[in-house]
């Protein structure tokens, strides 16, 4: 009866990697895929609108766009990797150092993308 529950953990922790790793691929295509989609626009759009500045603020906005994205699917993978097959301390700790990290990114690229923090969406109606 142990030996079976046991094995049970083993495959929902095989599953739970498989999971993660399924995620982190997503995550870095997303990245990737939105790098070449944004540039191939970019470039269609200056052969056909011209006018250099304003396109490469857009192409900014969207890779910065793209790259949150694909942020998101790697933090998703970073937790279901760490917390759902039975996290340790030091998982837990590098866990938390990874998602600062990449929320700090996040709230960079986000400031680069719209001019504003995150929280600041709610004062562009209100005349701040």
């Amino acid at each position: 009866m142990i030996t079976s529950s046991m094995e049970g953990f083993k495959e929902l922790d095989s599953a739970m990697k498989t999971i993660a790793v399924g995620l982190e691929v997503v995550g870095v295509a997303v990245i990737v895929l939105g790098v070449l989609i944004t540039f191939a626009v970019f470039l269609w759009r200056l052969v056909k609108e011209g006018g250099m500045e304003e396109l490469v603020h857009q192409y900014r906005s969207d890779l910065g766009k793209a790259i949150l994205l694909g942020l998101e699917f790697l933090i998703a993978s970073d937790i279901v990797g760490t917390v759902a097959v039975g996290p340790t301390f030091q998982d837990l700790g590098i866990l938390g150092i990874l998602v600062v990290i990449r929320t700090f990114l996040s709230f960079a690229l986000e400031l680069e993308i719209s001019g504003r923090w995150p929280w600041q969406r709610d004062q562009i109606g209100k005349g701040s």
